[in-house]
């Protein structure tokens, strides 16, 4: 059945313009962008964006839901996540499917589509862990690019789970140098880390601030050189996940001074976090025990100087929720027990608008970072992360003058702390569409589960 809705008199931001322009969508897709009262559409609906921004949809093109780790797994389904996301002005997620050890890639990823199918309320993709390389898996990285899983990540981190040594990483590489695909790296020197921890916790160092102490930012550095080269090597594009540390920033701007594909994202939670919230007392530090780790906080000047020199090219959240209860406290007397990962899927668009608010980076920037480079990056755009004819129809009115406080709540994540817990911040999504349909309208959820489908995605659009 054909629809038809018009967004009038908002400021319509992407990433290359700012204009004020209507916005006619029909059957789930942009129709048209016009001069406001200069074109008399008719429509089902009628949206009044005056006074906000219509923006498109945002892309996390790192989220974790229902991640198995350490004996447990991430609180948030597809279902609840997707939901949250929607909330937050995300309309696409890029999620983590995974391969085990002696499983094959196509084994990790039909698990991962059963898991998502039918219970995503907007749009979403797979990357895929690669835990195992071997001849078979190198083959089937090709036929998982023909289905449109264009990227795979790998672990210099977490021996025993996920790592991959140098020999297994410069393989995969050499396939993604033959097949278009996209080498995402966890960069941090798992084996020194390991012996860190063993070391800490024999002089009786157990608390979570431990955590952040024992992966040494210096270790974050000396892998992300090591994927670099290996990248070079193998001639093949690279894509470093969740820089935290001035040190790494300096290894990734290096590399691109000298021409290599060589692509990095960072995270909210290190541009507006820092170790002294691992240092908090009375274990409270176990709610942000993430890897990479947070850092003393003078190394986020790096971050957002970054940001703006486009060294750093993306923010996504590394969404991977545990409970502050029942989960995060497996690791008390331990930190090396504290499942690793935050909350942030439906805080990071917002926070990266208070960053506009305060300056750091400009309006077109935050849509740039937070929406239409990581489409780019992974093969969505222009179908996402842009509002132009023919895209599809993700669209956030967002109220640039609205304050909230985010908290747990009143957050839609279903976990049961927020990592900015009393943060106020300017800015906050109103309305959402997700190609055309309306899944929050006016701070209230209409969407579905079962709306969001699975996204194709063709190869990385920034290769030479």
């Amino acid at each position: 059945m054909s629809s038809r809705t018009v967004i009038r008199h908002g400021l319509v931001i992407t990433a290359s313009d700012e204009i004020h322009a209507d916005v006619l969508v029909e059957d789930g897709r942009i129709a048209a962008l016009a001069t406001p009262h200069s074109q008399s559409w008719t429509a089902d609906r009628v949206i009044d964006a005056t006074g906000k921004y219509v923006i498109p949809g945002g892309v996390d093109v790192h989220t974790h839901m229902e991640m198995p780790f350490g004996g447990t797994q991430a609180s948030d389904t597809f279902a609840t996540g997707t939901r949250a996301a929607a909330w937050g002005g995300t309309t696409t997620i890029v999620d983590f499917a995974v391969q085990s050890v002696g499983h094959t890639l196509r084994e990790g990823l039909d698990a991962w589509h059963a898991k998502a199918e039918g219970n995503c309320a907007i749009d979403y993709a797979f990357h895929m862990i690669v835990s195992d390389v071997n001849d078979e898996t190198l083959k089937e990285m090709d036929l998982l690019i023909e289905e449109g899983v264009t990227s795979f990540k790998q672990f210099m981190a977490y021996p025993g789970v996920f790592y991959s040594d140098d020999g297994q990483i410069l393989r995969a590489m050499q396939r993604s140098a033959e097949n278009g695909g996209l080498i995402m790296m966890h960069a941090e020197n798992g084996i020194a880390i390991d012996v860190l921890v063993r070391q800490a916790l024999a002089r009786g160092e157990t608390d979570p601030r431990y955590h952040g102490e024992v992966r040494k930012a210096l270790l974050e550095a000396e892998a992300t050189h090591r994927a670099i080269r290996l990248a070079q090597v193998a001639g093949a594009p690279l894509y470093v996940v969740h820089i935290s540390a001035t040190e790494a920033v300096a290894e990734l701007a290096r590399a691109r001074d000298e021409g290599l594909n060589v692509f990095g994202e960072t995270c909210p939670q290190y541009l507006f976090l820092s170790a002294d919230n691992l240092a908090e007392p009375d274990f409270e530090g176990a709610k942000y025990v993430c890897s990479t780790p947070l850092r003393p906080r003078e190394h986020q000047a790096s971050l957002w100087r970054a940001l703006r020199t486009n060294d750093l090219q993306v923010v996504s959240t590394d969404h991977c929720p545990f409970c502050f209860t029942g989960q995060k406290d497996l690791g008390r007397g331990d930190f090396s027990r504290i499942p690793n990962g935050l909350p942030g899927v439906e805080n990071r668009v917002d926070l990266l608008h208070q960053a506009v608010v305060d300056g750091r980076i400009s309006r077109r920037r935050w849509i740039e970072i937070a929406c239409a480079t990581p489409a780019r990056m992974f093969g969505l755009y222009p179908k996402k992360g842009t509002i132009a004819p023919g895209a599809d129809a993700d669209i956030v009115v967002y109220d640039p003058h609205a304050e909230q406080v985010m908290s747990a709540a009143t957050h839609h994540m279903n976990v049961d702390y927020s990592a900015y817990e009393g943060k106020r911040v300017t800015g906050r999504v109103e309305t959402v569409l997700s190609r055309g349909e309306p899944v929050i309208v006016q701070r209230e959820y209409t969407g579905r589960a079962g709306h969001g489908v699975f996204t194709p995605r063709s190869t990385c659009q920034y290769l030479n």
